[in-house]
């Protein structure tokens, strides 16, 4: 007998692949383990971000979508506003009330970073007593900028305006949850020792699926990215994602060490270059601050950076195009970079600088997908030394690598293996 799972993924695609990333990998699945998914987002020309619409293609062409409005951006911006939930809320509810009219609903399930929605998990729990999932793929109510004062993506104001609203949303969103999916085994340390009514058995830590499909679709594409020419006789490094404050150590390790190398044998660096690609949080940030670190190391005309994002399937063709893959860790431990499957899938040389405790080294190390370089206290750890050697034998890897990935070990990581897991979380909200 197959269930029905309502999924609330306000900004799902053609828009912001890494927000919905779990849900479009376990869509070709849910029906093999007894789960027909309902997808209810926005209307994408309410939501802010890079479009691609080759990822409307990547979704089963029998999944129902249940796209609904938004108050308008440029009408909610001149009221300083531009968040979609606020934005969003009432369409929502509505959307969900009409189609309940018609229809049955067997779980409810958020997975989204767009956190003030969840709080509609426990509305519907008390008007249709429907149970609710909510995944958590980031911290929603988080001290970690106010601990280490740096500064957190979107600015200070922003950053004041959503904590006070997680303050009072965060536990009314908790108080009536069946199960929480977590990406890091710190947030559920975090949220039981901050509300007293959650329990372990509330609690799953589960990555992200990886794209495999993604990379089999790709081929057929003919995507052409525009950020480097694979065949211009240089071998291009890059890193793909945000960079937030926490990377810092990271970055300045590396580029510490490439100097340092550099300067000993300068003829080997002659064609390499460094691209790091969508660094920016906000669409409307374009400082190129990666760069301008570069430039105290003296890696200006090597390193280049794109602070914007690109559509995801681009994304996908700069890690198939590139000589080798740089995975910038935080150093905050609970943060899990979700990129390292498609880096792993990429199938190039891969150069990790992880926290030790980030769940992404026991992935690359157990897979043999890559080399890593751990720390603890970015206080005390100089990781030049090790760094160097690693960045030796990222040297050394020739146009034609050859992946010596364990792809055995590899299969607890797919998607598929990941929506089963799934699956039997919201077996169990049914049958307690």
């Amino acid at each position: 007998m197959q269930r029905r799972v309502l999924i609330i993924s306000p900004n799902f695609p053609p828009i912001n692949a890494a927000d919905h990333q779990r849900i479009r990998m376990s869509l070709p699945y849910f029906n093999e383990f007894g789960w027909e998914p309902v997808i209810l987002c926005i209307n994408p020309n309410f939501v802010e971000g890079v479009v691609d619409p080759n990822l409307d293609l990547t979704v089963p062409s029998n999944i129902e979508i249940i796209k609904c409005n938004a108050i308008s951006q440029k009408i909610s911006r001149k009221f300083l506003i531009g968040n979609l939930a606020l934005r969003a809320m009432p369409y929502l509810m509505r959307a969900v009330s009409k189609y309940l009219e018609k229809n049955t609903i067997d779980l409810i399930y958020f997975s989204t970073t767009i956190f003030p929605v969840m709080v509609l998990g426990r509305y519907w729990f008390k008007r249709y007593k429907i149970p609710y999932v909510l995944d958590f793929q980031d911290p929603w109510l988080n001290d970690y900028y106010d601990r280490t004062n740096n500064p957190p993506p979107g600015g200070n104001l922003k950053y004041k305006i959503s904590q006070t609203l997680a303050k009072t949303l965060e536990p009314y969103a908790l108080k009536k949850v069946s199960h929480i999916i977590t990406v890091s085994p710190e947030y559920p340390k975090m949220l039981m020792e901050r509300y007293s009514w959650l329990h372990q058995k509330q609690f799953q830590v589960l990555p992200f699926g990886a794209p495999e499909k993604d990379f089999e679709m790709l081929s057929s594409l003919n995507i052409q990215q525009k950020i480097f020419d694979p065949n211009d006789g240089y071998k291009h490094w890059v890193y793909v994602g945000r960079v937030i404050e926490g990377m810092h150590f990271s970055i300045k390790s590396l580029f510490s060490a490439i100097r340092s190398h550099r300067q000993q044998f300068p003829e080997a660096w002659q064609k390499i270059k460094l691209h790091f690609i969508g660094t920016k949080y906000s669409i409307f940030d374009h400082k190129k601050e990666i760069e301008i670190l570069s430039q105290s190391y003296n890696l200006d005309h090597i390193v280049t950076e794109y602070p914007q994002r690109i559509p995801y399937f681009e994304a996908l063709q700069v890690l198939r195009d590139s000589h080798a893959i740089l995975i910038i860790g935080s150093d905050d431990r609970g943060y899990s970079a979700s990129k390292v499957y498609p880096c792993i899938l990429a199938r190039k040389p891969i150069l990790a600088i992880l926290h030790e405790q980030s769940l992404v080294v026991n992935v690359l190390e157990s897979c043999q997908a890559g080399q890593v370089i751990t720390f603890s206290d970015p206080r005390t750890t100089n990781l030049i030394d090790a760094l160097t050697t690693k960045i030796e034998w990222l040297l050394a890897q020739s146009n034609n690598y050859t992946s010596v990935t364990n792809w055995q070990a590899f299969q607890p990581y797919t998607a598929k293996e990941m929506t089963r897991q799934q699956c039997a979380i919201f077996n169990r909200c049914i049958s307690s």
